[in-house]
């Protein structure tokens, strides 16, 4: 399964419970630790195409959301670094692009970008966890794998956990405190090694972020696909996360020349792989010993696109010619109107179709669906790749949040 993280740049462009006593740090008793999770991740290059921190507050999410992962920060030389430092803290925002509706200071070395609008939105949202994504589909995997190596992964986790649990950003800029967590997005450990390697490195940043702070999230990005997380101790791994953040998306896409569905709950009708689906990657999770208290669902805020694809089964698995990298509900739901809309009886799965062209996504329809799923396995909460594909309402996030309330929560 490939993550849409891989597609993130291009999209901008076109258009992620029972504790080991001896953990009991593990997040278990940080703030909403009494309710769903709700984590979506922020990206970082979103400044650049006019969506900001503030759109969070804006659209309502904010108040929904238990965790933000702001996505990404990378691995270099087996140190953690910015992918993007003009993004992250130096980009002065004008006042109606920032939380506070102040404008950024404009001195030279003055903190600014994202991280500056995160600590704004803290200071709205105190409870609200936020935490740096490390890596992501667009990383180089082999930097995860060297960072991880005995002789290197004290030294890695150190400089994660300084420049951002402690805010060392860059010489003169120090900003503690902006960072509620870490959630490592390694895709994928590959080898023996890395699967043991991988193992080790989460416990030391469980014991460094124990060091620093207390209560302190500890994520990983999950593979859904048995071909990735063969390389990870799955059972192990969960004395050292707060949650593991299931990525039950990507189960087709443009990397085949065949439509499908992006992030079907259930095997449907006519989909020869029993596993290409959301439910046998949670129950693969729970066989191998993950407590469901960790898991946390993965669901798209995003959906693909083919052409040229036979009237047949209204265009559901046939051959068609992929359309781009894909892209957000936001940019779906004003073409819909265009095409007949179908919805798949087993997975509530929609996907739009006019004779040729094919979209496939969700919608609050499936979200719900899925969330009633949530609740019945009794997992940790959900997850969404990511915030800027919502409608400028929160329209999904708020789906998702009703989906988890309890009887009587309402």
């Amino acid at each position: 399964m490939k993550s849409v993280k891989r597609f993130c740049a291009i999209l901008l462009l076109t258009c992620v419970p029972l504790v080991a006593p001896q953990l009991s740090r593990a997040g278990d008793s940080a703030p909403h630790a009494g309710r769903p999770k709700v984590v979506g991740y922020f990206p970082q290059w979103g400044v650049y195409g006019g969506y900001y921190v503030k759109n969070v507050v804006t659209s309502g999410s904010a108040t929904r959301l238990t965790h933000l992962n702001y996505a990404f920060a990378n691995v270099v030389n087996n140190a953690c670094v910015s992918y993007d430092p003009l993004a992250d803290y130096q980009l002065p925002l004008t006042a109606d692009q920032t939380v506070d509706g102040e404008a950024d200071s404009t001195a030279p070395g003055a903190f600014a970008g994202n991280f500056h609008q995160l600590q704004e939105l803290k200071k709205r949202y105190p409870n609200l966890q936020v935490v740096i994504s490390l890596g992501g589909g667009g990383a180089d995997p082999n930097a995860f794998s060297s960072a991880a190596l005995p002789a290197n992964r004290q030294g890695f986790v150190k400089s994660c956990v300084d420049m951002f649990i402690r805010g060392n950003f860059a010489p003169g800029i120090q900003e503690p405190g902006i960072f509620d967590g870490i959630d490592v997005d390694w895709e994928f450990p590959a080898t023996d090694a890395d699967k043991t390697n991988f193992t080790a490195l989460l416990k030391e940043f469980r014991e460094q972020l124990d060091a620093a702070r207390p209560n302190m999230t500890l994520s990983i990005a999950a593979p859904a696909g048995g071909w990735a997380y063969q390389f990870i101790e799955l059972k192990k791994i969960q004395h050292s996360v707060t949650f593991l953040n299931l990525m039950n998306y990507d189960f087709d896409g443009p990397w085949n020349n065949a439509t499908g569905l992006v992030a079907p709950l259930y095997q449907t009708w006519n989909d020869p792989d029993p596993s290409n689906n959301a439910n046998a990657a949670v129950k693969a999770y729970l066989q191998m010993g993950v407590k469901s208290a960790k898991i946390v669902f993965g669901v798209p805020f995003y959906g693909y696109e083919w052409t040229d694809v036979p009237n047949v089964n209204h265009g559901l698995f046939q051959p068609g010619v992929p359309v781009g990298y894909g892209s957000g509900y936001s940019a779906i739901v004003p073409v819909e109107g265009q095409f007949s809309k179908y919805r798949d009886p087993i997975t509530q799965a929609p996907w739009l179709y006019d004779g040729k062209n094919f979209w496939t996504y969700d919608d609050p329809v499936s979200l719900k669906f899925k969330m009633e799923y949530v609740r019945h396995q009794r997992l940790a909460g959900v997850m969404f790749w990511e915030l800027s594909g919502d409608l400028p309402d929160g329209r999904l996030v708020k789906a998702l949040a009703k989906g988890l309330q309890r009887k009587g929560d309402e």
